[in-house]
């Protein structure tokens, strides 16, 4: 288990601030020689699925210059082939720890801060289907009989539901910086019971009407998880969602001096197996012939249940982002789900332009760079697009 000695979440202002206002030379890539870790995935050709390679070659140049800095990864599925796959040398942390720098490659494992909470709601989307958990609507207080003095007035009409989506109207501050003692996730890492913590908070509006960000509503998921099986949501995760995945390599982060995995920011995997889990919400829960995940919960988690930012173009899901398309380009007017996490970790699933993206760097906390994860998505990869 890992104890770092500090913790670097993420912050939903830089991603409203954003959005409201290895394979060779990518010319060869389409000759690689498989090896035996490539069988996981169909390799396709730029040409075949009318991606212009000459973008790609670009977006690579820029990011070894360093005009897109401390880029660690890049892979582009598209039509259900592996057009690209790019590793880079580059600083990294492990939950805010300095890793220096670090000779990234496709069975490196590492941060992926707060994609991590796309994750645990997968959890409970395969605990809602063995039926550990009755239904979404159900109070998080029928798990927390020990807490039940705080189980009153408008907390008792928290549901499950409402901490997938971050409308708990539980008072929470995470727009000020971690370095600061306000912030909110700082003071749930910091506490002694980072549950009673999170269900003691005062409540500000009511459930399941104003999303607010929460990475203590993914500390109760998590909870709820190891409530109702019997194991932590890494062992959980590991049972029923990376093993049919073929996900072999994985941590979970803990709290300093604590036995409990930070559910919110901790986990560290591949980038293949960040784009395994893009595939499988991109096909419908299925993996193998396998339903993993149920349709409905696949469709609800990539549905805006909350619409928030200028002219409400940025949506949430079940633990996910909904960027509406025009923000990546004027003509697109569709919804693209999509993991997020701390740094630039991003997993992007179009399903209309049935087209996976995950980038993974290491720019924790910077959230002013402006030539960034999304940045490299809209510069290079959309562009690239045929037409």
């Amino acid at each position: 288990m890992i104890r770092p000695a500090r913790t670097t979440a993420y912050s939903f202002l830089f991603i409203i601030g954003l959005f409201l206002s290895g394979c060779n030379n990518p010319k060869t890539t389409n000759k690689k020689v498989l090896d035996e870790h490539d069988v996981e995935f169909l390799m396709g050709g730029f040409a075949k699925n009318g991606i212009d390679s000459l973008y790609i070659v670009k977006m690579e140049d820029s990011i070894r210059k360093g005009v897109y800095p401390n880029i660690h990864s890049v892979l582009i599925m598209k039509n259900g082939e592996l057009v690209y796959e790019k590793y880079f040398k580059g600083r990294d942390e492990l939950w805010g720890d300095d890793l220096g720098i670090v000779n990234h490659h496709k069975d490196s494992i590492r941060d992926i801060r707060s994609v991590s909470k796309s994750i645990v709601a997968a959890c409970i989307g395969i605990a809602l289907k063995q039926g550990k958990i009755d239904s979404l609507s159900q109070s998080i207080f029928d798990f927390y009989p020990e807490y039940k003095q705080y189980d009153t007035d408008l907390r008792s009409q928290i549901t499950v539901e409402d901490l997938l989506t971050m409308t708990s109207g539980m008072e929470w501050n995470e727009s000020v910086p971690y370095s600061d003692p306000r912030n909110s996730e700082i003071q749930m890492t910091a506490s002694k019971d980072p549950i009673e913590f999170i269900l003691s908070r005062p409540m500000d509006t009511v459930p399941g009407t104003v999303w607010e960000y929460n990475g203590g509503t993914t500390q109760l998921l998590a909870s709820i998880i190891e409530k109702t099986s019997g194991k932590t949501i890494h062992e959980f995760a590991k049972e029923y969602l990376f093993t049919p995945l073929g996900i072999e390599n994985s941590t979970w982060t803990y709290f300093p001096d604590l036995d409990l995995p930070a559910a919110a920011s901790g986990l560290r995997l591949k980038s293949r197996d960040l784009l395994k889990f893009g595939m499988l919400y991109s096909n419908d829960g299925v993996w193998k012939d396998q339903q993993l995940l149920p349709f409905e919960w696949i469709k609800k988690s990539k549905e805006p249940r909350v619409w928030f930012g200028r002219n409400n173009n940025v949506g949430y899901g079940y633990q996910f982002w909904i960027f509406k398309a025009n923000t990546i380009n004027p003509s697109q007017n569709h919804l693209i789900p999509a993991a997020v996490g701390n740094g630039g970790q991003r997993i992007y699933i179009d399903e209309k332009n049935n087209l996976i993206i995950v980038v993974t760097a290491g720019n924790y906390n910077n959230w002013t760079l402006k030539k960034d994860s999304d940045a490299l998505i809209m510069d290079f990869i959309y562009p690239s697009l045929s037409k």
